[in-house]
This record gives structure tokens, sequence and C-alpha cells, in this order.
């Protein structure tokens, strides 16, 4: 495994891939099926899909789907959207999804939490935490329901609320950066790393290789984006890609 895992976010809404830009206009990709045989190809170190509407929506996690997703992926699967139960959790593990992505339950029912992670382990349970700034505000907090809640919670104090629960990593996600393509939010990734003893993935924004090491020399442990993944940059047409371990290596 490289010492810097690429990660790429993958969006599902229904049974069909999109990409958001800041949490909104949800553009259609493709089929997750024929993404994931690419990736494979690829030889992608890591995958992660997160489910958009699911919390929304009030349901449960698309078992059918996601038992057709895990079958064709090779790698690590990592997967978010609403999750709510250990019992969910539970089902998820069997069928072969290797890491559970908590966001709106981590903050509805911190208790899911622990009790995730003293039966299944630390490291399969990973807290995700969307980040922007309020209306009229200049400061940062923790959104949660797709980005439509406010905790009015400070995202460094989450983390650390997170990693005292007992999850095994942080994805921090910036919503303001969100399909920007204009790089991360540095600033807020430091602010971040530099308090946590666990790792930190960051997300949200990435544009081109060079923007994985400016996340990485901020502090981020592993780095994952959707966009940069998925289209083309100049015009946004859709192309599933991924660069190649020599190139990544020579990022890091």
């Amino acid at each position: 495994m490289l010492s810097t895992r690429v990660i790429p976010c993958l969006l599902l809404k229904g049974n069909g891939l999109v990409k958001t830009v800041q949490f909104k206009n949800p553009s259609y990709i493709g089929d997750p099926i024929n993404a994931i045989k690419i990736f494979n190809d690829k030889e992608v170190d890591e995958l992660v899909f997160l489910d958009i509407t699911a919390t929304q929506e009030k349901r449960g996690p698309n078992f059918k789907l996601l038992s057709e997703i895990s079958t064709e992926c090779f790698m690590p699967l990592g997967y978010g959207g609403g999750i709510t139960s250990l019992g969910e959790i539970e089902k998820l593990f069997n069928l072969g999804i290797e890491k559970i992505i908590l966001n709106s339950a981590a903050f509805h029912n911190e208790k899911l939490i622990s009790e995730a992670v003293h039966v299944f382990g630390s490291q399969s349970i990973i807290a995700s935490m969307d980040v922007k700034k309020a209306w009229l505000s200049k400061k940062q907090t923790v959104f949660v329901n797709s980005g439509n809640v406010n905790t009015k919670i400070s995202p460094l104090e989450y983390a650390k609320k997170m990693e005292d629960a007992g999850v095994g990593e942080i994805i921090l996600n910036s919503i303001d950066k969100d399909g920007t393509m204009l790089g991360y939010d540095l600033s807020l990734i430091q602010s971040i790393a530099s308090t946590l003893k666990i790792p930190l993935v960051a997300l949200g924004g990435a544009g081109a290789l060079a923007d994985l090491k400016e996340a990485k020399t901020a502090g981020a442990s592993a780095v994952a984006a959707g966009s940069l993944f998925v289209y083309q940059k100049a015009h946004r047409a859709v192309l599933i890609t991924y660069p190649t371990k020599d190139e990544i290596k020579k990022l890091f």
C-alpha cells in the first residue's frame, strides 16, 4: 500500500453517480459499477461511496446496490449515508464493506460511535465532518444532514469530540470548496490535523495532482477527491481517471 492514500470519493444518488458543487446541483456522472471497473484496472488504493440523499429521505443504505458494488470492487471500500444502527453497520460489513463512515448519525447519536467502535473496532469506524462558513458569518462550523443543518460547533471542537468518541480517522470535507476544483482549504486542514492523534483525510476542492501534495503538506494523512477523478478539468466532461503509482510517488 502507498504511504499516502489517494482516495476517489464517489457520490450516490439513487442508483447513479453524481457530482455536486458546494453540495448543490448534482450532475449525473454515470453507473457506479462501470466506474468501479475502471478504478479496479487503475489499481486504486481505496474507494469511498457516499449516498447523499439517504439521510434527507430518511432511509437506510441501499443494500442491494451496495452488494453489487462490493462484489465488483477489488480494493478497500468505505461507505456512508443513512446509517443509524449497529444492525445496519453489521449488514454493511457482511457485504464486504471495510469502513463505515458516519456523518449525521455521529452528531445525532454519538452513542452509536462508541457502540460501533466497541463491537467492530476503531479502525473500521470513520467520522465524516462537513464544514462551511455560516450565512453572514466568517466563522466556519460543522454542518450535517447533507449540509442543511448547522450544528454551530467549530470544526476543531467537533474533530476532538469525534476523536474522543473513538473513531479511527476523520474525513474533513469543505462544503465551500466542494466541486470547485480550486484547491483544498489548507488552513482548515492544518488547524485540525495539528491537534489530532488519528489520521485526517482531506476532501473538497482538489482540481490537480499538485493540490493533493499541498493537502498532505498541510497535515492530511490521506487525500480524497471527487471531481479530480471523474472530470476532465477544462469542460468537466466525464472521464474516470486516477494517477499512476509513479505519479503518486513523485507527489509524496
